[in-house]
């Protein structure tokens, strides 16, 4: 895998993959989101995310919304707890096109107060929305629940009140401060020659001043476990069981993806899909996450079910957990588990775009970038005795935290 890396003077990096086929993707992520905001700033980096959109000193915001639509091409952005991206996708003779219109959006944008206040209304509606769908509110306010008080339990959008609050002054001071080249990483993948993607890169990203940042995120405090029940009148029970977990560049992170895709991830035979849906019919939807952090990490669990089985499906998944933590895999369902992975991390390096974003990530938090076979290898490492030591670390019965909607 022949990978161009480059580091400018400013500090901000270039991972560039040369792939086949007429579409090419670029994307440039900032280490900076929703855990860098102060409380006055909740929703703020979300909101500049938006924001990029309205116009720059060199063009208004119609111009960006069709530029590369014009020419079948998408233009995109998303926000994270610790990460803004902005990534495009074009056919390969417009890849160009992208990588002006991603540094133009991203270093000369104007906030007009007109797009400011317009803005505003779009994203308290998009709150609004969350609130209507307890499925994807509970995800939230479960983070809430396993980080109190602290930037990293917030959820991404802001409440409505503090995106009412911001201005113009307070978006460019949030950019001033958080928007550092050091932290800063373009991504591309596509059938463009290492020479024109450097050309580029530098073209559109050289002259940008240095602006360092040395320091990390704030420490997360001691995890405790809580229960929570609320009303919220639905047709059904929802429900998220979790526990803190390990952070992005912990060594057990391999064992722990491995373990969570055996007991809820995406495939159909995971064994809370088996053991609630396919075998008893008592949830539409189960799934466990993995989500890793700088610092710490979190591991869920959600289902949702009628509200008279709610505590069975509580039951049956904690007989799950407890199979996990008593019970060793076993070589064939250990090599069978691992298999899986394998093939998921293949087609996601197969899909262009995930795997540009994905690189782009990993030079960020990591400053390297693992190839398929790096991947494959930590994850054929894994042992039986390390799955059962996660297993009764992370699921441990009494550490586990409960969030109810019924």
């Amino acid at each position: 895998m022949n990978i161009l890396l480059h580091t400018l003077e400013n500090g901000i990096r270039l991972v560039h993959y040369r792939t086949n086929g007429m579409i090419a993707h670029c994307g440039l992520i900032i280490n900076t989101g929703s855990r860098h905001e102060t409380v006055a700033e909740h929703g703020m980096a979300h909101f500049i995310e938006h924001m990029l959109f309205k116009g720059t000193r060199r063009h208004g915001s119609y111009y960006i919304l069709t530029r590369l639509d014009e020419v079948g091409g998408e233009l995109n952005a998303y926000t994270t707890k610790e990460e803004t991206a902005l990534h495009a996708t074009v056919l390969k003779e417009d890849f160009a096109k992208a990588v002006d219109m991603i540094s133009d959006i991203a270093f000369n944008s104007v906030f007009p107060d007109s797009g400011i206040a317009k803005e505003k209304d779009v994203i308290i509606e998009e709150i609004n929305s969350y609130f209507d769908n307890p499925a994807e509110l509970i995800f939230d306010e479960f983070e809430e629940m396993i980080f109190p008080g602290q930037p990293l339990g917030r959820n991404i959008l802001g409440t409505p009140e503090s995106v009412k609050s911001f201005t113009k002054k307070q978006i460019d001071k949030f950019i001033s401060g958080k928007y550092n080249t050091n932290r800063i990483v373009f991504c591309s993948t596509g059938d463009i020659s290492d020479e024109t993607a450097l050309k580029l890169f530098k073209k559109y990203f050289e002259h940008l001043p240095s602006k360092i940042r040395r320091s990390n995120n704030g420490k997360i405090t001691k995890y405790t476990r809580s229960s929570v029940t609320k009303d919220k009148n639905t047709f059904q029970s929802h429900c998220m069981i979790g526990n803190v977990a390990f952070s992005v560049k912990d060594k057990r992170r391999p064992a722990m993806s491995l373990l969570n895709n055996i007991l809820g991830g995406q495939g159909m035979n995971s064994r809370l899909n088996i053991a609630l849906r396919e075998r008893r019919g008592l949830a539409y939807n189960v799934e466990s996450g993995y989500n890793s952090y700088h610092d710490t990490g979190v591991f869920s669990i959600y289902f949702g079910c009628d509200n008279q089985v709610l505590e069975k499906c509580i039951d049956i998944i904690h007989s799950e957990l407890k199979k996990l933590r008593t019970e060793s895999l076993g070589t064939l369902k250990l090599h069978k588990a691992k298999t899986q992975v394998r093939g998921y991390l293949a087609r996601g390096y197969e899909h262009h775009e995930s795997l540009m974003l994905s690189m782009g990530k990993s030079l960020l938090v990591a400053n390297r970038i693992d190839t398929l076979n790096d991947l494959c290898k930590k994850i054929d490492a894994v042992t039986e005795t390390q799955i059962l030591g996660i297993a009764n670390e992370v699921l441990e019965p009494s550490e586990l935290s409960y969030l109810i909607y019924k």
